[in-house]
């Protein structure tokens, strides 16, 4: 395990505590669950960034990273329906997407050069409005609550169009961006 892949680890293991934080009814229990999303999902970008820097890209990082950040958005998802914050339709769809393209990267009979592809531009704009929503509605100020439903509604739009290109179906991608 390299320095990378660790950081990967870690932002698994945190999906436990923000789990349990978003159960408990205490503002400061969701004041706790905010920040344990935003520090999973800052390192998100870190780990990646390190990977490139330290020259430490491995087949398992390729596979855990994607992997992390669909834990990473899945879990709150799952208990905003429950909070009856949204829609259960809505979620269902990006975990399919998520599921699709998921699988799609590591058959390598479905990829071109037979390695574990990158998100592109359409993926990452999904993923950041993904986590800015996701904070958004996490975040103990309901004036915030709008907007964070106004992210999600986009994020899933973006969820649509981004796995649309992955699969191939419209020609107006921007392009591939290497993790």
């Amino acid at each position: 395990m390299n320095i990378p892949n660790t950081i990967t680890a870690i932002r698994i293991v945190l999906v436990l505590p923000l789990i349990y934080f978003l159960y408990q009814p205490s503002t400061s229990f969701q004041w706790l669950a905010f920040f344990i999303f935003l520090v999973a999902a800052l390192t998100d970008w870190l780990d990646g960034y390190l990977a490139r820097k330290l020259n430490q890209i491995t087949a398992l990082g390729k596979f855990l990273d994607p992997l992390t950040d669909k834990i990473l958005i899945i879990a709150p998802l799952l208990i905003l329906i429950e909070r009856q914050q949204l829609r259960a339709w809505a979620v269902f769809i990006i975990i399919i997407r998520e599921i699709v393209i998921a699988g799609w990267r590591v058959n390598p009979q479905l990829s071109s050069d037979n390695d574990i592809s990158g998100a592109n531009i359409w993926g990452k704009l999904k993923t950041v409005t993904q986590i800015g929503a996701i904070a958004l509605l996490i975040i103990p100020v309901p004036q915030l609550t709008n907007i964070g439903l106004i992210l999600f509604w986009i994020a899933l739009v973006l969820t649509v169009i981004s796995g649309s290109i992955y699969l191939g179906f419209p020609s107006f991608s921007l392009g591939k961006i290497k993790e």
